[in-house]
């Protein structure tokens, strides 16, 4: 039977018949796409789409759907493509390929002034290779647990060697005054790595404060303001160690940055020591009930690994993080590109 395919923008017409696909996506949610969070239940994501905070594009076959890709451009400055979901496994390339250009022509606009950014999690790796023919680039993404109850990793954790901590420093929790401070000093150690490839809000104090913001106000999952370490020099913050909540039992350290005048010295595995042990004994005191804590770092990014592996942590799976610019700023991405690669190389 010769398939006659359909791509469109989801709508009320199709609402009915789309459940199907959309249930069969959020049963393979954790064991084939990594979520951590439960996806939205079809009602709820139905009115998501109308209230046009998703926008889902629909692939039929013989007026079928069996294929739909997600993405959103409403809550930051990229535009982020969430998921392409495909039903079975038949003509999996060509419904990827029919998806990615109707999103591409769709978003044609925006990416004027706007990165795609396509966190590739879980199967959708194996379409690397065709979406970079599109012009897609990629960084490659390492997600580190730290799991409660672990033996080898508490030891670990309790055993670090940590540097010693002249006087006037000192290592506080986070508060609501050191927000100006932490927007600075993300900003600057930020804007040159590769993060600022596929988002882009780090390369302005605009965009950080975006971020910021939506951790500290709990956009980004339940904020942690007592776990978050902050590094204070003669009672100024020259460190940020963030800490949420992105799953009800999943505590995960976003941001670390420490103040360039004060690298070098080892304070992020001070900061990092501390609001893990924080984590650590909420769970073992039954304050709060936490499973692990987690990190993502850069693949090639070999000091963080290090830091983290002393740590305790250890790595989990790794993804490609997709990301697309437009021709008027490709220059500025080359030169962050360069930047980091030079900087890693030094290392």
């Amino acid at each position: 039977m010769e398939m006659n395919y359909e791509v469109e923008l989801l709508n009320s017409s199709t609402f009915k018949i789309f459940k199907g696909v959309y249930n069969d996506f959020k049963s393979k949610a954790f064991s084939e796409y990594k979520f951590e969070l439960e996806p939205l239940e079809y009602e709820e994501f139905i009115n998501a789409v109308e209230m046009g905070y998703l926008k889902c594009i629909v692939l039929k076959e013989n007026l079928i759907p069996t294929a739909f890709l997600v993405y959103t451009s409403s809550i930051s400055e990229s535009i982020e493509l969430n998921i392409i979901h495909c039903l079975g496994t038949e003509e999996v390339g060509a419904k990827q390929k029919l998806l990615i250009e109707k999103f591409l022509d769709l978003t044609a606009y925006e990416r004027q002034n706007k990165v795609v950014s396509y966190p590739m999690l879980g199967q959708q790796s194996i379409y690397t290779a065709d979406i970079s023919k599109y012009g897609f680039k990629f960084v490659g993404l390492a997600v580190l647990r730290f799991i409660m109850g672990n033996a080898s990793s508490e030891r670990i954790l309790e055993n670090m060697k940590l540097p010693e901590k002249p006087n006037e420093y000192k290592i506080v929790s986070y508060n609501e005054l050191y927000k100006e401070h932490a927007i600075r000093i993300i900003h600057e150690s930020f804007k040159d790595k590769q993060d600022a490839l596929y988002d882009t809000r780090y390369k302005t104090i605009e965009g950080t404060t975006d971020i910021i913001n939506k951790i500290v106000e709990n956009i980004y999952g339940d904020f942690l303001p007592d776990a978050t370490s902050v590094l204070l020099y003669n009672d100024i913050p020259c460190g940020f160690a963030f800490a949420n909540v992105t799953g009800g039992k999943i505590a995960n350290i976003p941001l670390v940055a420490i103040e360039k005048n004060h690298r070098g010295h080892g304070y992020s595995a001070l900061l990092l020591n501390r609001t893990i042990k924080t984590i650590v004994d909420w769970t073992k005191i039954g304050n709060r009930e936490f499973t692990e804590i987690n990190v993502t770092t850069e693949t090639n990014n070999y000091r963080a690994l290090k830091m983290y592996r002393k740590i305790g942590f250890k790595e989990d799976y790794c993804y490609p993080q997709a990301y697309l610019i437009t021709k008027k700023n490709q220059d500025i991405f080359h030169c962050i590109q360069d930047k980091f690669n030079k900087n890693n190389a030094n290392h």
